[in-house]
């Protein structure tokens, strides 16, 4: 996995940013972070709002590379869609493996959620 940080001049807006969404988490996020943190899959590690490049990934388990992002509705609108194909394009063109649930996957089917997860960490 090759990391590669965020240009100086765009730094430090990105950890304020990522630091704001820490502390503003969605209600799915808030859920899936239950279920994340502390080692609790597998005993893996996950950070949030973790940037990388010049983007902020949701969650990130640094030991296998492995990225899950939480999609708001607004995810299914056409350039948002376009722009997360981007941002997935150049995360595994580094290296990184993406993961992608909806905000009503988290909510309403979290066992299978945690189930994809823990296959993806094998």
């Amino acid at each position: 996995m090759e990391y590669k940080t965020a240009s100086p001049d765009r730094y430090g807006l990105l950890k304020a940013f990522a630091r704001e969404n820490r502390q503003n988490m969605t209600v799915a996020e808030r859920i899936l972070w239950d279920e994340l943190r502390n080692e609790a899959i597998e005993g893996h590690n996950f950070l949030r709002q973790y940037i990388i490049g010049d983007y902020i990934v949701d969650f990130l388990c640094r030991d296998n590379g492995l990225i899950i992002e939480v999609d708001g509705g607004y995810h299914s609108e056409p350039k948002q869609q376009e722009n997360d194909e981007d941002r997935t394009e150049w995360l595994e063109s580094h290296g990184y493996h993406v993961l992608r649930f909806s905000n009503e996957e988290i909510m309403y089917d979290l066992d299978n959620v945690i189930e994809k997860i823990e296959k993806s960490l094998k």
